[in-house]
């Protein structure tokens, strides 16, 4: 159930440390999927990004798409009730556990994230099912040992947990950190456990580099883009699930979702532990 962050010192810190004159990856992405909550700041820059490459405005629908595709198999096929979702994003419709917790009520999920508006408002505006369960972690996706420690709050890592990674691992520049990163976050799951993961691609659209620079300048952020091959580097060892490593629009497309006729810049892959 949500809480009022108001009754925290420390998340009420944080949360007045929120800049809205420099824009910011999780509103821009709000602004891009058709949220609400963002500002002038961050609708100018993801107007730069899309006069950068146009193909920026397919990204959000064909993710958003994918995140929910990608639950309802782990929930409904590969029989997963718990999720750690790092790099929740700003709350919107069709969210892990409202789509998880639609199939299966019992589902828990860990939602994590170091973005202050972003906690506030999945605290404020995601709310479980009374059988299943809903956690926050505030914590950084550099440091997966400290989510990891926090998350066993709400989940049970003695079965298996599906590892959410939606374009969370384009905040980690260096290849071999990225590669920890996710080692580590495969370790604390057991047998039987999923790694899902979008990543924003290198090799896809020739522009989306220029926009990847564009958004580093205006915002101070860096943003790193990957090949095919840098992503499947990161699932080494685990079992894909087919189609394996695709665009986001190729991995099992049901028919309600979104068409695009420009190329979408994300690739996709579901992996299993063994």
């Amino acid at each position: 159930m949500g809480d009022d962050w108001r009754q925290d010192a420390t998340r009420r810190a944080k949360v007045a440390l929120i800049d809205t004159s420099t824009p910011n990856a999780a509103r821009v992405g709000d602004y891009l999927y058709g949220g609400a909550n963002h500002f002038e700041a961050d609708r100018k820059a993801a107007r730069t990004l899309i006069a950068a490459a146009p193909s920026t405005t397919t990204i959000a629908p064909a993710a958003r798409a994918f995140h929910q595709r990608v639950v309802r198999y782990l929930v409904t096929e590969a029989g997963i009730t718990q999720f750690l979702d790092i790099g929740t994003g700003l709350a919107v419709a069709g969210n892990t556990h409202e789509v998880a917790q639609a199939a299966v009520p019992e589902c828990r999920i860990v939602y994590a994230d170091d973005d202050p508006m972003v906690l506030a408002h999945a605290r404020a505006l995601m709310t479980s099912t009374p059988g299943g369960a809903i956690g926050y972690v505030d914590a950084d996706i550099h440091d997966p040992r400290a989510i990891v420690a926090d998350a066993r709050t709400t989940l049970d890592f003695g079965r298996p947990v599906a590892v959410m990674l939606l374009s969370t691992l384009s905040q980690i520049g260096p290849a071999a950190k990225a590669a920890a990163v996710v080692a580590e976050l495969t370790r604390a799951v057991p047998a039987g456990s999923y790694l899902a993961i979008y990543h924003v691609a290198s090799d896809l659209d020739p522009a989306l580099p220029l926009a990847a620079r564009e958004w580093t300048k205006i915002s101070g952020q860096p943003v790193t883009l990957r090949s095919r091959s840098e992503v499947a580097s990161l699932v080494a060892g685990l079992e894909l699930v087919p189609p394996g490593l695709v665009p986001v629009a190729e991995w099992r497309p049901a028919p309600a979702d979104p068409r695009f006729e420009d190329v979408v810049p994300i690739h996709g892959v579901v992996a299993r532990k063994p």
